[in-house]
């Protein structure tokens, strides 16, 4: 009995996808959940900095992704162990806290010699981390080869250029009036402009004599 050409491929896909339903099924599921923001009050200490970078650079930061600590050999970023050190010296006239909040905020202004300049800056998205969360990180950098020192209190170069936290505000429109001065009025159809006229004013004036073109 022959059996038709149609009738083979079909009973060839159901097996296939038997086969790969069953396969699928052996693979262990888990749910992974995004990570948690990590919890900073106002009366944290030091060692609670400490715990809570660690806890960031594992989980949000995902600074443990490329980083190693205690590893040798070809490595794909700057390995930790003992970086608390490096940092007091690596880029000169800046102390090891300048040094961590530059490698976090701004990494390419300077890049480890052999290494590639592929770190993001933390302070940006996709991670978004905020001023509190880039100190605690520092205090748990300080703690490979050092003691940490940094308080919430602790200020840098870049303090105040974290991500908003949860709640704040948003940074002004750079092209918003002023706080207490009322925004410029929209010039009249036709109105003269003096040279060095905003661009937007620049082209309603444009749009205003198009206007009169077409209708006369």
């Amino acid at each position: 009995m022959r059996i038709p050409h149609i009738v083979r491929i079909g009973a060839l896909v159901l097996a296939t996808t038997g086969f790969y339903t069953y396969v699928g099924q052996m693979v262990p599921q888990k749910e992974v959940q995004p990570p948690e923001d990590a919890a900073i009050g106002a009366e944290m200490t030091t060692a609670d900095m400490v715990k809570v970078g660690r806890q960031i650079m594992s989980g949000k930061g995902l600074c443990l992704t490329c980083h190693t600590v205690g590893k040798t050999g070809a490595l794909r970023f700057p390995d930790l162990q003992g970086v608390a050190v490096r940092a007091k010296t690596r880029v000169q006239g800046l102390s090891d806290v300048e040094y961590f909040a530059q490698s976090l905020y701004e990494p390419m202004a300077f890049v480890v010699p052999g290494f590639p300049p592929a770190m993001p800056p933390m302070n940006q998205p996709p991670f978004g981390l905020t001023d509190q969360e880039i100190l605690c990180v520092i205090a748990a950098l300080q703690t490979y080869g050092g003691t940490p020192t940094v308080t919430l209190q602790t200020t840098h170069h870049y303090s105040g250029k974290g991500a908003a936290a949860p709640g704040g505000t948003a940074a002004p429109d750079a092209g918003a009036a002023p706080a207490g001065e009322p925004a410029p009025a929209e010039p009249k159809k036709g109105a003269q402009l003096r040279p060095g006229g905003s661009p937007k004013l620049v082209a309603v004036h444009q749009s205003a004599r198009l206007e009169g073109a077409v209708s006369r």
